[in-house]
């Protein structure tokens, strides 16, 4: 016998029913529609099924009606399509920054966006070299507070980690706790960082948000040093989110380079032809380790024009690593 509740849902479970179990390759019939809404207790006329289709499809849902083989019902056009979906799929499960966990419940929301048919298909052999997931699960409502915090103007308090040879968290300070003037997150080298002032420090600091603990969004106002942060900018100028000395340096590159350049700094990077194999460029980047690593990656193919105390720690770098061989 069918209940008032269930006749007021009724319209409800034929959603669910066409979205959950249908697609173009996959239509069904009006007594497999019946007989799936009798089993929630739902019993109707077909005269009112076809008025409630009419329904979802003045509602907004691609309802369509197969003439011609099966001569029944199917979801056509979704929010998401189902390439998008798989691409969606796979930047999840290559993201080091999402855990196993959160994969698979993310994965799992993504398949309640197609029909039960296409569902597996989004669960792929899908192979990432070397692929290392953070461990840290509360990394996601550290992200979701450190924005709330840029977008409120506030300062924030955690505590910072690193791991040890034990595989246990080692706290840097006593009591562990940072308090930081946030100017923006910057997703680098597979990581999320927040760029910010450290109290009573000068200058920008990193800080990876998966080894953050405790985070908390405080009172007071943040540094108005950090109020026309650029993050476009500043992230053309760094190389694995490692700071130093900001400099500008000129170099002489083979055109093989140009695209690797143009990757690296963009399309709006100065390219000046000096002969026919070359090209010069100026480009203002903090020295660091790591770009310095990324030009001897170059080879022969990069020559450092200036300035003279930049070459001098490329080449203290080179005599150094050569000692440890």
């Amino acid at each position: 016998m069918q209940t008032p509740q269930s006749k007021k849902a009724k319209l409800i479970y034929l959603m669910r029913i066409l979205l959950t179990e249908t697609d173009e390759a996959h239509p069904i019939k009006m007594e497999d529609i019946l007989s799936k809404l009798e089993d929630e207790g739902i019993y109707v006329e077909r005269k009112t099924i076809y008025d409630d289709i009419k329904t979802l499809q003045d509602f907004g849902i691609d309802i369509v009606l197969d003439k011609k083989k099966s001569f029944g019902y199917y979801v056509a056009n979704r929010d998401f399509e189902l390439p998008e979906l798989k691409l969606l799929a796979d930047a999840v499960q290559s993201s080091k920054f999402i855990t196993k966990n959160k994969t698979q419940q993310l994965i799992g929301k993504l398949e309640g966006l197609v029909s039960k048919h296409d569902a597996g298909k989004l669960r792929r052999q899908f192979h990432i070299q070397n692929r290392i997931k953070n461990m840290n699960e509360s990394i996601y409502y550290n992200v979701d507070s450190l924005h709330e915090a840029i977008s409120e103007g506030k300062k924030v308090s955690f505590k910072y980690f690193y791991y040890n040879i034990y595989k246990k968290h080692v706290f840097p300070r006593d009591d562990g706790e940072y308090i930081v003037s946030p100017a923006a997150l910057s997703w680098s080298e597979e990581n999320y960082y927040l760029i910010g002032i450290l109290d009573g420090k000068e200058g920008l600091r990193h800080f990876r948000v998966d080894r953050m603990k405790s985070v908390k969004i405080l009172d007071e106002l943040r540094d108005p040093g950090v109020k026309d942060f650029k993050l476009t900018e500043y992230t053309k100028k760094i190389f694995g989110m490692f700071g130093g000395e900001e400099l500008n340096v000129k170099l002489r590159m083979h055109n093989r380079l140009a695209h690797t350049v143009i990757d690296r700094f963009g399309k709006d990077i100065i390219l000046v032809p000096d002969g026919e194999n070359h090209f010069i460029m100026n480009v203002n980047i903090f020295n660091s380790t790591v770009f310095r690593a990324w030009l001897f990656q170059l080879e022969d193919k990069c020559e450092v024009i200036s300035p003279q105390s930049f070459k001098d720690d490329l080449k203290k770098q080179a005599k150094d690593f050569l000692k440890r061989l």
